[in-house]
């Protein structure tokens, strides 16, 4: 086989699991991407050298990168060839392939269309909680016998009848405990099925880092604006508790 030119313009080609598209959401902006469908196969071409060494597509599962040399895929530096093209093949620009959005059943406030099943797993991995949720009810006494100086470490939320404390160190009060991970509040115990979700979600929904999203074990999750979040002390804790009604 005749050695590649420098000069030769490369071509990427990729595959991934037909089950794996919902990830690819991260890449849906690339207008310059083309996908076409293969049974269980995912095949997409046009990627820049750019793109193929980005984070988003390092971060995609069972993806496999090509680069098509007369008429063959190669994977990458590899000097035999893993499988001739596919031929026969309806492309389409990624962004017009895929209508990607979240599941009803998630309950978010990204106020996005794109679909990506979230899925939370029991782990063995303990980390240290930096969040509680807690029952108003069941904490108000509680809340009002600490001292000041345990209060004022501490930021507080409404969450329709519950709130949500974060602080180091937590306060010792019966609820809900949960860990940070990238921005994300993950009930203790649990992380993403997939763990380099994490950091995807991040970037795409929360570029700014101006919001916590907490999680539930169903892979439920709330959005919280970090500026609507308050330092706790007794009066202001008696004042929300009075302007609202709790069950």
């Amino acid at each position: 086989m005749a050695k590649d030119s420098p000069d030769r313009l490369k071509e990427f080609w990729a595959e991934i699991p037909r089950t794996g598209k919902d990830f690819l959401g991260s890449i849906r902006g690339w207008k310059n991407v083309q996908v076409a469908l293969e049974e269980d196969v995912i095949w997409l071409k046009g990627f820049t050298g750019e793109q193929t060494v980005s984070p988003e597509i390092q971060q995609l599962p069972d993806f496999l990168l090509y680069e098509l040399r007369e008429g063959l895929l190669f994977r990458k530096d590899a000097l035999v060839p893993t499988k001739k093209i596919r031929t026969g093949l309806l492309w389409n620009p990624i962004d017009k392939a895929f209508q990607l959005t979240f599941p009803p059943s998630n309950n978010n406030f990204f106020g996005i269309d794109e679909k990506i099943e979230i899925k939370l797993k029991p782990i063995e991995e303990e980390y240290s909680a930096t969040a509680l949720l807690c029952s108003i009810k069941e904490i108000r006494e509680a809340i009002v016998a600490l001292p000041k100086f345990k209060l004022e470490k501490t930021d507080w939320i409404v969450i329709n009848n519950q709130a949500l404390f974060i602080g180091e160190p937590l306060l010792s009060l019966p609820g809900k405990t949960f860990w940070s991970k990238d921005g994300h509040l993950l009930p203790s115990g649990y992380d993403f099925e997939c763990k380099n979700l994490s950091s995807l979600l991040q970037r795409k929904y929360n570029t700014g880092r101006d919001h916590w999203l907490l999680w539930n074990k169903s892979g439920n999750v709330l959005s919280l604006d970090k500026e609507d979040f308050r330092k706790l002390s007794v009066s202001s804790f008696r004042l929300t508790e009075k302007s609202k009604e709790w069950n």
